[in-house]
């Protein structure tokens, strides 16, 4: 039986699913990821516990399974992250610097003043923002002199975390990337399929250091022997940035349908007939690349959507996300109180580096749960900002939103949801969506058939009256004001 093993490695964790070739889970596994925060606007993690994690859910995976029949791996990973090391010896030379890192706030600043900005848009179909590896991988150039010094004798690597888990199971064989990643560097080249000198020299990136762009269906060479508990010789078949492989789970092949995942941070992201770059604050990028063909997507990403639960949890002492989601729910509504979630900046369709998270509209009767449910509610704003973008980009009425991620489990938040957009939103069944787009992907690489998605996926249909949604809505655009107001 032919089996599938999906690294699906995020920001919080890192997980394995095992699949058959039905994309019938087998068995999954997950470790843990610290992310740290060592000044204001900085985000980063360790390189090397990225590594070692996917190693020990493959570990767990081959203890329970064992590697034999294990067919191809296919690879979902968190993007624009910047990862940076040394050839010669393959060790990180500096954490990775987290999507989240606001750090090069200012240079991108500087960039889009010196009139930048449209060439790279056209380019790209990506604002010039911290968000993306661009900036990132300039600092790095500006602020560490050993990668300056491996640059100039040709040993530097730098890449998203796909490459660098791709260079970490071929034993340095291969230094590749895809399509969907490379489409969030903001150095690569859209049209052209592939990174850009004008690119690079705008944001002082070193072309040589970069990964060779691919198809995400191409092939990324095959595993090392004592690289993981997996023996050697397994290919690697199937690569596409997490949030891609989500929308490619979800069985979207055209246009017209909108996913969301709500995770960390939130994507939202549709089809598109062709390239475009967005006027209404959202991205134009490439969902992936198959059979020879770019599948070019718009894209609207949320910097802190789950991960302000379990911010508030924290700061009003409760246990976790689970936990407030259960005040939240003891009280009506929120009484008037709003929490804006710029706690890294606002992200689309905002892009507003400076703002800074906000709470509005206490009383002395506020509770509580009432900053409880407003958290919720701002998850759900959030992602109803990106989705009406959307429209506006498509021109039309958008009918549905597709959920995944590991808050869409929460019905009460999923339905919160629908009562916001005004709109049905539809969980698939499946909660590792992104592993199985990966899985899928690499299943018809092999020339296998590709099962449709399974059905059983949950409605959340709107039950909030119109006039109480748009209120609602008129709110959170006045509290998102404040955030932005005081950042000024």
């Amino acid at each position: 039986m032919t089996r599938i093993l999906a690294i699906d490695q995020g920001t919080t964790n890192t997980k394995a699913v095992l699949f058959d070739d039905r994309l019938a889970v087998i068995d999954r596994a997950s470790a843990p990821l610290v992310s740290t925060y060592p000044a204001d606007g900085w985000a980063e993690q360790s390189a090397g516990a990225i590594r070692d994690s996917v190693a020990a859910v493959i570990a767990m995976i081959a203890e329970q399974n064992g590697a034999e029949g294990i067919e191809a791996i296919a690879i979902a990973n968190q993007r624009e992250t910047l990862v940076v090391w040394d050839a010669e010896t393959g060790k990180p030379i500096a954490p990775a610097i987290l999507w989240q890192c606001r750090r090069t706030a200012d240079a991108c600043a500087a960039l889009e003043a010196a009139g930048h900005g449209p060439e790279v848009l056209a380019a790209t179909g990506l604002g010039i923002n911290p968000l993306f590896l661009a900036s990132k991988l300039g600092w790095v150039m500006q602020n560490l002199p050993e990668a300056r010094e491996l640059a100039a004798t040709g040993r530097l690597r730098a890449g998203t975390v796909d490459a660098w888990l791709i260079w970490s199971l071929t034993g340095g064989a291969v230094f590749a990337t895809d399509h969907s990643n490379a489409s969030r560097t903001q150095l690569f080249d859209t049209a052209a399929l592939r990174f850009s000198e004008a690119l690079c020299t705008i944001f002082g990136a070193p072309l040589d250091a970069l990964p060779e762009p691919r198809a995400s269906d191409a092939g990324f060479g095959v595993t090392a022997g004592g690289a993981t508990a997996l023996p050697a010789g397994i290919p690697i078949r199937a690569v596409m940035g997490d949030s891609h492989a989500a929308l490619y789970g979800h069985g979207v092949t055209g246009p017209g349908e909108v996913k969301a995942t709500f995770g960390t941070g939130s994507s939202l992201m549709a089809l598109t007939p062709e390239r475009i770059a967005s006027s209404h604050g959202l991205s134009g990028t490439i969902g992936w690349t198959a059979a020879g063909q770019p599948h070019y997507a718009v894209e609207g990403n949320i910097t802190v959507s789950a991960q302000a639960a379990e911010f508030v949890a924290r700061m009003l002492g409760v246990a976790n996300a689970a936990a407030l989601s259960d005040l939240a729910q003891t009280v009506p509504d929120s009484a008037g109180v709003s929490f804006v979630p710029a706690l890294a900046g606002l992200g689309a369709p905002h892009w507003d580096d400076a703002a800074r998270g906000t709470v509005a509209g206490l009383t002395l009767g506020s509770q509580p749960a009432h900053l409880a449910r407003a958290t919720f509610e701002a998850i759900a704003h959030q992602v109803t900002d990106v989705f009406e973008a959307m429209e506006q980009d498509c021109g039309r009425s958008l009918d549905m939103l597709r959920a995944d991620g590991g808050a869409s489990a929460n019905d009460w938040l999923m339905q919160l949801q629908a009562d916001l957009l005004g709109h049905p939103v539809i969980r698939s069944e499946i909660a590792e969506i992104g592993a199985r787009g990966a899985a899928a992907m690499a299943l018809a690489a092999l020339g296998r058939e590709v099962p449709p998605p399974a059905g059983g996926a949950a409605v959340f249909a709107p039950q909030l009256q119109e006039s109480n949604r748009l209120r609602a809505r008129e709110n959170w655009r006045h509290a998102v004001d404040m955030a932005r107001h005081r950042a000024d």
